[in-house]
């Protein structure tokens, strides 16, 4: 059975991650390890390691993504909470078998992981992002 093995990252949506950062660097003190744009999310990402764990400031980049919408309906905060899993399709596989409700039924496989989301009705209101490292 596949299991959960850590806490990967919390994702915040924001509307400008230069101004965002702006907080969790000077207020906090959490160091920015990078910013890349992911083009199949139509997102920029903020990378900000926090022990074992990162937080990341997720900027929409198009008006036609479920972050964009999700930033113009409940505005900027908390978007989803990220589990690094072993075994991506067979987490999927075993949660399709309990009824639980999938936005992605596959992976997505990017470089260097795999990533799949679950809907936040069966997660009481949480959009929580499955995520496998593969090399």
């Amino acid at each position: 059975m596949a299991k959960i093995k850590k806490l990967n990252h919390v994702a915040v949506v924001v509307n400008d991650i230069t101004n965002a950062l702006g907080f969790w660097q000077k207020a906090l003190g959490i160091k920015l390890d990078h910013v890349e744009d992911v083009p199949s999310q139509k997102v920029k990402v903020a990378f900000l390691p926090v022990g074992e764990s990162e937080i990341e400031l997720v900027q929409p980049t198009a008006e036609d993504t479920g972050t964009a919408k999700f930033l113009q309906t409940r505005g900027a905060g908390m978007h989803h909470l990220c589990f690094e899993v072993d075994n991506i399709d067979e987490m999927l596989s075993d949660l399709k078998s309990k009824s639980i409700r999938l936005i992605s039924e596959e992976p997505l496989v990017l470089k260097g992981r795999k990533m799949a989301f679950i809907h936040p009705k069966s997660a009481n209101g949480v959009l929580i992002e499955l995520y496998q490292i593969i090399k």
